[in-house]
């Protein structure tokens, strides 16, 4: 758990501490946690988790506004259609994370999101099929250390967008989506969001 900020906010102890990076706590305060259902935003936070990984979250909500430019807001009709100039656009696009793997990754994302949004209706109804259960607040004596990386859940999530076609999808990284859009709630106890995050 961070300390109080000079706000005079308590938050939890990965937006910086005492002196959080002000992205890392914007994006704490008002989006982490708090459940998303708008296909847009589940594609663009899908990702840019699986841009993270290997950095630092704040380096890719430093870039964020560049990957949003550069994938032209993240809509996957349009991102479902990029050809290989795009791909050497990205590359050279120093206000992304330039990552051949990832790219390519996010190119193919965008057409399969859109073909498991057509199966369900939405790519959000697909999730509710496969995340039942609402969202519980850790217990009242949770640490840092009490949040797992990786859940039963997010492994089978993970298995399932595999088998889809998604690229970049690990448990780990699923199940930091899953953190991200509300799918799971591991706010600390003694957070200012602790157990508000569905509210």
């Amino acid at each position: 758990m961070s300390l109080g900020a000079p706000d005079g906010l308590t938050r939890c102890w990965w937006t910086g501490g005492e002196a959080p990076d002000p992205l890392m706590a914007v994006y704490h305060d008002t989006e982490w946690g708090v459940p998303c259902h708008d296909d847009g935003e589940l594609f663009e936070r899908l990702a840019l988790e699986s841009f993270q990984a290997g950095l630092a979250w704040v380096t890719i909500l430093r870039k964020r506004e560049g990957f949003r430019t550069a994938f032209r807001g993240f809509d996957p009709v349009v991102v479902a259609t990029f050809d290989d100039t795009d791909r050497e656009r990205l590359l050279a696009d120093a206000s992304i994370v330039r990552n051949r793997a990832k790219i390519d990754a996010t190119i193919g994302n965008a057409a399969t999101f859109l073909a498991t949004a057509a199966e369900f209706g939405s790519f959000d109804a697909y999730l509710a099929s496969m995340v039942a259960e609402p969202p519980a607040r850790l217990p009242a004596d949770a640490a840092a250390d009490s949040i797992p990386a990786t859940t039963a859940v997010s492994d089978a999530l993970s298995r399932d967008l595999k088998r889809r076609g998604f690229g970049f999808v690990g448990s780990t990284i699923v199940y930091a989506f899953m953190q991200s859009v509300g799918l799971v709630d591991d706010h600390l106890p003694g957070c200012f969001r602790y157990g508000a995050s569905g509210s």
